[in-house]
């Protein structure tokens, strides 16, 4: 296996999709894909709901793997490395973090929920988990909120705190990569506000993966765009080359609904 921290970081696209195919069972769910997503920039993937969209982003970390009856052809690749053939699910996993649609937080405290991670993956000392905790916080731009009751149950926090906290409980481990299925689709308009300033100030830190069905949101954030329809990628490229001058009919239809 190759280690991650070994491969070079300089390439312009931190992920390459070529010929991207998943099944599950009998069910033909990704079909052909191909796309280039670019290194410390938000790419979004949008479309509409049933589209592929939170397949796709699955699949870039191997969740989809957890699935009854999955089956995946094609290559993905992080950093020139192939993720199915050459690096560890679990270490696959760890380098590209997921945020989903709910927050999910885990029944305990505010700080244990982000410290959760770092111990599974061996730390143990206390000052060194204090400073994780505290620095995951703060890029989650949720330290100010919370410095003074992090032992409190997270179930204390609003639903806003609560995404930024699973993203503060991403950013803990370290990962290269961001995931964000559909992060603010529960949210009231600031809270989306707040998650949304949070992705542009991730992306010098982090490559930055969005799915939405939100055209305005995507117009808003997205330095890449790609549309998903039925399973496959119909056009992507630049957010006004996609969203607002789009090309394609079934993009333009979609568009004007929306």
């Amino acid at each position: 296996m190759n280690k991650l921290s070994d491969i070079n970081q300089s390439s312009k696209n931190k992920i390459i999709v070529k010929g991207l195919n998943t099944y599950f069972n009998g069910f033909h769910a990704l079909k052909d894909v191909n796309i280039e997503i670019p290194a410390n920039a938000i790419t979004v993937i949008i479309g509409p709901s049933g589209c592929g969209k939170s397949t796709f982003l699955k699949t870039l970390n191997r969740m989809n793997e957890l699935e009854p009856g999955c089956r995946t052809t094609g290559t993905v690749t992080l950093d020139g490395v192939d993720i199915f053939r050459r690096i560890d699910a679990v270490e696959l996993r760890k380098k590209v973090g997921m945020v989903f649609q709910k927050p999910n937080p885990f029944p305990m405290s505010i700080y244990d929920n982000v410290a959760y991670g770092p111990k599974i993956h061996g730390v143990r000392k206390k000052a060194v988990l204090e400073k994780i905790v505290e620095e995951s916080l703060r890029k989650a731009a949720l330290w100010n909120e919370v410095k003074d009751r992090l032992k409190k149950s997270a179930a204390s926090l609003s639903g806003g705190q609560l995404q930024r906290l699973c993203i503060a409980r991403a950013l803990a481990v370290k990962p290269e990569v961001l995931l964000m299925d559909e992060p603010t689709s529960s949210l009231d308009p600031v809270s989306t506000e707040k998650i949304e300033q949070l992705c542009k100030s991730l992306k010098e830190e982090y490559t930055i993966i969005v799915t939405t069905h939100n055209i305005q949101q995507a117009v808003r954030i997205s330095d890449k765009a790609a549309f998903f329809l039925n399973g496959t990628i119909i056009d992507s490229g630049s957010p006004e080359k996609i969203l607002k001058s789009p090309r394609d009919k079934r993009i333009r239809n979609f568009v004007s609904v929306i």
